[in-house]
């Protein structure tokens, strides 16, 4: 049955690698074989789509254009530049990784697939798109994408979800992709999942190079393929967010954030205050006055939800307006235009910032 299975690949790796190079989209980071810009694209695509991430990266570069001007950013302006990508901790590896290939590597990202894996934030998956699409190197690059073609091609009913299916993958692909151009294959075949044989609704089979190859198609189960168990229910939280304002003399309107903690979620980054609960007007009166703050007119500035990897937040916001400025603790007031340039505030916040 292996034997099958690996003959099957082998004989749609070709098929796959030609396809790519007659159909695949001209994105801004395939313009040219640069390591660098391979790595910074395929971080940025974890969790988030081609289009959403194309001028997210064009800004990125623009900036940051190479190695050694990532090596050397302040944080906060790393996170600002990351602002709205999410899984900011991806951003504070791409730095890591930076400081440490300038380091030992001298400023190059390896040409060696087991030394990339050893770098911060770079795991099997980009480890192998980067060697095989910038270097040549003969290595797959499995995610989500290639497990679906493969489930698909194969007729294979295991759980894309379970790591020994993975691992299955990589062992399948490392026998079966192209020697001699290894990036074209894994290039194409992620390129086919994203645009043909693609996660939800219908594939486009009639469309697809390896529709003559497809078990699935045989067997007519490609829409029940891949299998993959359900992720456990997110916990759920109730937020009540505060935009306190005041209205200065020499800067007009300030309106207060704080930073959260160095660990944990949105570690680092900069949020609207907020309390536990759905709390009243008369609540938040109270709780503040309690910490030395007087409100002098509370409204509402709606409700929104924000959805991460394990938990919801449910917010309700409120502006604030403040008859003075409170003591610091740890808070910092601000313009709206010093948070448009200067302070990375997450997307969980994005439906109040036309409060600020």
């Amino acid at each position: 049955m292996k034997a099958d299975r690996k003959a099957l690949i082998s004989e749609a790796a070709p098929v796959l690698a030609d396809w790519y190079r007659e159909n695949g989209r001209a994105l801004p980071w395939r313009q040219d074989r640069d390591a660098y810009k391979i790595w910074i694209s395929e971080i940025m695509l974890q969790q988030t789509r081609i289009e959403a991430v194309k001028p997210y990266y064009a800004r990125f570069m623009e900036e940051l254009p190479d190695l050694s001007a990532l090596a050397q950013v302040e944080e906060d302006r790393l996170l600002k530049l990351w602002e709205g990508l999410g899984y900011y901790s991806r951003a504070r590896n791409l730095k890591k990784c930076a400081m440490e290939v300038t380091e030992r590597w001298g400023g190059q990202l390896p040409a060696d697939y087991e030394a990339l894996k050893r770098l911060p934030g770079i795991g099997p998956y980009t480890a192998g798109a980067i060697a095989s699409m910038a270097y040549g190197i003969p290595v797959p690059a499995v995610d989500g994408n290639v497990l679906r073609v493969l489930s698909r091609l194969l007729a294979d009913s295991a759980d894309i979800g379970q790591a020994s299916v993975k691992r299955e993958a990589e062992r399948l692909l490392t026998d079966c992709l192209p020697k001699d151009r290894p990036g074209d294959f894994n290039e194409g075949i992620m390129e086919l999942g994203e645009t043909i044989c693609i996660p939800n609704g219908r594939p486009s089979c009639n469309d697809c190079p390896l529709k003559t190859l497809c078990l699935a198609v045989r067997q007519g189960i490609q829409e029940e393929l891949p299998v993959k168990t359900p992720k456990r229910a997110r916990r759920r939280e109730q937020r009540t967010v505060l935009l306190l304002q005041y209205e200065t003399e020499s800067s007009g309107l300030v309106t207060g954030i704080r930073k959260r903690p160095e660990d944990g979620l949105l570690a680092g980054l900069y949020e609207l205050p907020s309390l536990p609960g759905e709390m009243t007007q008369e609540e938040i009166r109270r709780t503040l006055s309690e910490r030395g703050v007087d409100a002098r007119e509370i409204r509402e500035a709606g409700k929104a939800r924000h959805i991460f990897s394990h938990v919801e937040w449910d917010m309700t916001g409120y502006v604030v307006r403040l008859d003075r400025l409170p003591d610091p603790g740890d808070l910092i007031f601000v313009e709206k235009a010093q948070v448009k340039e200067d302070y990375a505030l997450p997307a969980a916040f994005r439906a109040f910032r036309k409060y600020l």
